[in-house]
């Protein structure tokens, strides 16, 4: 999130990517006006979750056949920002926003399965999520802190945990959201975290707390626009919302450092991305909901959009 932040198929026909040699294609998945989505989910086969900052509501649809509808109706003053399916747990993690909160969902019912205390409400901006195996780990886009939530024998959810940070990745920039995107290796030994403001990457050691940036090479990253993150292997896929991009890096062995391999603009993609905020991988493709904050963000980060504001998810084959 920055800045304080039945079927409808649209085939476009992709410009060259910018750096990439094949060009993409990309398709348009409607979701309900109004929706004000801003986090993406893929579980199990080709479902996915978006969830609103709205009311905290969360879509499940079908990016095969582009089918879906609202699956939770979250209970009054709930939002909804970056999620994460833990397939094995049958679990859908939430990053409450200003909530101060994480909400959990049973993937298979949509009941309620636990709300989770991290940040102070309204002092706190829980952004994103990744799952590991032994817990969640959640950004605070307005505290160098993360939160964890372990997990106990049987996945069960054990009382959250606040990691301080130390390093480079502790910069507060109060004009901006701080940090923001989360990924992990396999192991959940190394996290990486998105610095919006910064327009920075940072590697933090979840037993420690110590962050390291991360050097990029072959261009840069915009301040002010990283958002989502999606990290495959060695590969890791940067959001940059304001900017309407995605980037590919390929990363090092050792995460200290990474080059930008490929720009994926807007132009690509037929004009298709409209201020995308974070990424899912399906396949071989990356599934980007539009948050369109340019027409407005969702109270309480401002106005909100007009009435009758449209949103979608883009599948994009890179």
């Amino acid at each position: 999130m920055s800045r304080f932040p039945k079927l409808a198929w649209l085939l476009v026909p992709a410009l060259a990517c910018t750096i990439a040699a094949a060009a993409p294609v990309a398709e348009s998945i409607p979701l309900p006006d109004d929706f004000a989505p801003e986090g993406i989910a893929v579980g199990t086969g080709s479902t996915f979750y978006a969830g609103s900052l709205v009311d905290g509501d969360i879509y499940r649809g079908d990016l095969r056949t582009g089918e879906g509808s609202v699956f939770i109706d979250a209970p009054a003053g709930r939002q909804a920002a970056g999620l994460k399916v833990d397939e094995a747990g049958h679990r859908l993690f939430v990053a409450g926003g200003a909530t101060g909160a994480a909400f959990v969902y049973d993937t298979r019912s949509g009941t309620p399965i636990a709300t989770v205390a991290l940040g102070t409400p309204g002092a706190s901006l829980i952004n994103d999520v990744v799952v590991t195996r032994d817990g969640a780990y959640f950004t605070d886009s307005f505290s160098p802190v993360l939160y964890r939530v372990p997990f106990g024998p049987s996945g069960t959810l054990l009382p959250p945990e606040t990691i301080t940070l130390t390093g480079p990745a502790t910069a507060i920039v109060t004009t901006e959201p701080n940090l923001n995107g989360i990924v992990a290796t396999p192991s959940g030994g190394t996290l990486v975290v998105g610095h919006t403001a910064l327009g920075a990457l940072f590697t933090v050691d979840p037993a420690t707390g110590a962050s390291e940036q991360i050097a990029i090479s072959g261009g840069e990253l915009i301040p002010g626009t990283n958002d989502g993150l999606l990290l495959r292997g060695k590969r890791l896929w940067v959001v940059e919302n304001f900017a309407n991009r995605i980037l590919e890096i390929r990363m090092t062995p050792d995460l200290t450092s990474g080059h930008i391999v490929s720009v994926i603009t807007n132009s690509d993609v037929g004009g298709l991305f409209r201020v995308p905020t974070t990424v899912a991988g399906h396949g071989d493709r990356l599934a980007v909901v539009n948050g369109r904050f340019d027409v407005g963000l969702p109270p309480p980060f401002g106005p909100g959009a007009p009435p009758g504001t449209d949103y979608d998810v883009v599948l994009v084959k890179p």
